[in-house]
């Protein structure tokens, strides 16, 4: 073979290389309308079924549909522009500090299990508990699976959101989810709102929509990042950082480890 045609085969060979890596990155292509997520599903149960996942997650994956209101409230996302003390005054603070004194003592045996357990004590996750859905009475009524589709397709966020997919998917093959499952507009599920890869890494098995089954996966979730029972969590105690992991806005997790002390009482 001469130099001449060996180029020409090489070149050939590394063309038809691109072309391939081209064809696998056009794959589930992302949108940033309703227009094209029906073949975006296609394209993205055809590699969610190449990567292992089961009829299940496939047929409750086809079953999705596109959430206008998802996409609209995550381009409406602000974040916390606020002082904590202003936080502290629209969210509650006081009130959860106040109810959540009276759930300590009225789930005694279910928060010494946990704290045993993980070492995590009563007052940050009563604090998460109370911040997060009210204790439960506001958890969210979107179909979470859709808004989780939706968010793998939009554009903004595609990366993120279909490794919560692919979580998602993955739970329902196992029986811990459902297509119907309802939750909050990005998706977040249960009484301490959890996304699908937080539930699959860190869920404890029961549901997430029962006190005992999102405040044991919470504590576990904490403990995965670090917390060392019996230290301090305040700012600039050990357990902060831990704290600091469930939620990057800083007068949230400063709120946390505030209305969780005025529970703990210390």
């Amino acid at each position: 073979m001469t130099k001449g045609s060996q180029f020409r085969t090489v070149a050939f060979a590394a063309l038809m290389a691109l072309l391939g890596m081209s064809g696998e990155a056009g794959a589930a292509q992302c949108g940033n309308s309703a227009a094209g997520f029906e073949a975006w599903k296609t394209q993205f149960a055809a590699e969610a079924k190449a990567r292992g996942i089961g009829p299940a997650g496939i047929a409750a994956l086809e079953g999705t549909s596109y959430s206008a209101a998802t996409v609209g409230a995550d381009r409406g996302q602000h974040g916390f522009h606020v002082s904590l003390n202003e936080f502290l005054a629209k969210r509650g603070g006081s009130a959860i500090a106040s109810r959540g004194r009276g759930l300590k003592q009225s789930n005694a045996a279910l928060f010494a299990s946990i704290e045993q357990r993980y070492g995590v004590p009563p007052g940050p996750l009563i604090a998460i508990w109370g911040f997060e859905t009210g204790f439960g009475a506001v958890s969210g009524n979107q179909n979470a699976l859709s808004s989780v589709a939706t968010l793998a397709y939009d554009c903004r966020r595609s990366e993120y959101f279909s490794d919560q997919l692919n979580a998602f998917l993955t739970l329902i093959d196992h029986g811990r989810l459902s297509a119907s499952t309802r939750g909050s507009m990005h998706g977040e599920i249960g009484q301490t709102q959890f996304l699908p890869k937080t539930m699959l890494d860190y869920g404890t098995g029961g549901s997430l929509e029962t006190a005992a089954g999102a405040l044991s996966s919470t504590a576990n979730f904490l403990k995965a990042h670090g917390w060392s029972a019996g230290a301090g969590y305040q700012p600039g105690e050990p357990n902060f950082a831990a704290i600091q992991a469930w939620n990057a806005a800083t007068v949230y997790e400063q709120a946390i480890a505030i209305v969780g002390k005025q529970i703990d009482g210390h």
